[in-house]
């Protein structure tokens, strides 16, 4: 076991982030020094918060955190470990840390749908409308907004962009200055400047398989070329990833959703994203994080962004307050290096000369007064409920027939269907009686290796609703 004085944890003293995640921070540091390796075991809590004179409880919420994100492990009866699932140290420092609604099956006799299952969108009736109302109100009558008589900033309301800042070092660990953040109608306008900014036309840029297919779209609106990689049980397939680098020289770009893969849920690990950024540093590849529902988190605390750790330096960061609050509501934002960032302010001025002003101011008010994270751990916590209704209802009425791992965070379940079953066919059998919902083909950038599976929102029905959805499934399972 290593002994708790032989780690040399330095522990900034500024206050800017909680004392749980500096000692956290440390320790992956101490990892990537190579001064802590693979199978090392580390002190117990009560010796390392004897050494460190903090509360055990400090200490032992660090080593929760590093589990969550895959730097330890916790073995039973013999203490928490190093992961062996690291790479080894590279000899350098790494840098300190909408709804997607699917199409309608349209075959002749498909009844109007009754029950619209969504991919992930959050419920619009939580939203807190009468305070968001309230915001909006107060904006519409600020001097900004009455006394202005030229456009605004194509970057996004400066109001917005300084709470945005704030409110991202406290939440997801970045660090962003209001002049590094561009404001964005939705995400899906973030995906498409990215790539505008980043790809001549005709260069590559690799994207997961199965995967988000309106990023693709936004992808070759901007020129180039999609190519697919490979996502299984850990995330996407560096290995394949780094394969198509090889082969493809105009390989520049790597679009990923680290978090809660889109469709399949699944969160990348402490190894994969070392070695993700590595590739990309090492291949001079730019990295497109969408992290589209990161508060959205059930088990732990969320894993913290690529971009927390790699800086924007070969990053481009993607969120959307959409998820937060309602779909109608059409606010996202991208951060990134000034050069790339301006690039992508340029091109949003040509087709969108500045957002929507009193809807921006209104909704930093909402992240100013605390509104925000307050309608946030309200929603998780009904979202938390209802994923854990759906899927029992889904074992108890669909157990022989599909297999899921209940996700520790996002609005949706991913359904893999057992051998013999086509996703597809059971879509639109399930359509006949009124029931929409997105099987694994619609993710798939070649149908015929499209998964048999479904991705199922459960975020926005209620228990009746959720229920329902079950029971129909199961009523249209091919006999």
């Amino acid at each position: 076991m290593v002994s708790p004085h032989r780690l040399k944890l330095q522990l900034a003293s500024d206050g800017t982030r909680p004392l749980f995640m500096e000692i956290a921070y440390s320790i992956i540091g101490e990892i990537e020094r190579g001064r802590l390796k693979s199978g090392d075991r580390l002190p117990g809590t009560r010796a390392l918060s004897a050494s460190l004179k903090v509360h055990r409880n400090t200490v032992d919420a660090a080593y929760q955190e590093l589990t969550m994100q895959g730097w330890l492990v916790a073995r039973p009866a013999r203490g928490t470990f190093v992961s062996d699932d690291l790479p080894e140290p590279a000899g350098q420092d790494l840098p300190a840390p909408g709804p997607r609604s699917p199409v309608s099956p349209t075959e002749s006799g498909t009844a109007r749908p009754t029950l619209r299952v969504s991919d992930g969108a959050p419920d619009a009736r939580l939203m807190p409308a009468t305070q968001l109302a309230r915001a909006f109100r107060t904006a519409l009558t600020t001097p900004v907004f009455i006394g202005g008589g030229d456009y605004g900033d194509p970057r996004g309301a400066i109001r917005l962009r300084a709470a945005l800042s704030d409110y991202l070092v406290a939440e997801r660990g970045l660090t962003a200055p209001a002049n590094d953040i561009l404001i964005t109608r939705g995400s899906q306008m973030g995906l498409y400047l990215a790539a505008a900014a980043l790809l001549e036309p005709g260069q590559v840029i690799a994207v997961e398989e199965p995967g988000y297919p309106l990023a693709w779209a936004a992808f070759r609106a901007a020129g180039a070329r999609v190519l697919g990689v490979p996502v299984d049980e850990h995330g996407i397939d560096v290995d394949r990833l780094s394969a198509l680098a090889d082969r493809e020289p105009d390989l520049r770009a790597v679009y990923v959703t680290p978090h809660h893969q889109y469709p399949t849920t699944v969160t990348l690990g402490a190894g994969r994203r070392l070695r993700l950024l590595e590739l990309a540093r090492r291949k001079r590849l730019v990295l497109i994080e969408d992290d589209y529902d990161h508060e959205y988190r059930f088990e732990g605390r969320p894993v913290l962004p690529l971009t927390a750790r790699a800086g924007t330096e070969g990053v481009v960061y993607l969120g959307s307050l959409s998820k937060l609050l309602a779909p109608a509501v059409r606010v996202g934002y991208a951060i990134a290096a000034p050069a790339i960032l301006t690039r992508m302010a340029d091109r949003r001025e040509a087709i969108d000369r500045q957002g929507d002003v009193p809807l921006e101011q209104a909704l930093a008010g909402l992240i100013e007064d605390g509104e925000l994270r307050r309608h946030t751990r309200k929603a998780r916590r009904i979202y938390n409920e209802r994923r854990d209704l759906f899927a029992a209802a889904i074992r108890d009425e669909l157990g022989d027939h599909v297999t899921f791992d209940v996700p520790a965070g996002g609005l949706a379940l991913w359904l893999r269907l057992r051998c013999g079953l086509d996703a597809e066919s059971w879509a639109a059998r399930a359509a006949r009686i009124g029931l929409e919902v997105s099987p694994g083909v619609k993710f798939a950038l070649d149908a015929a290796r499209a998964p048999q599976a479904f991705r199922l929102g459960y975020a926005s029905l209620n228990e009746a609703d959720l229920r329902s959805v079950a029971r129909m499934l199961k009523n249209t399972i091919d006999s």
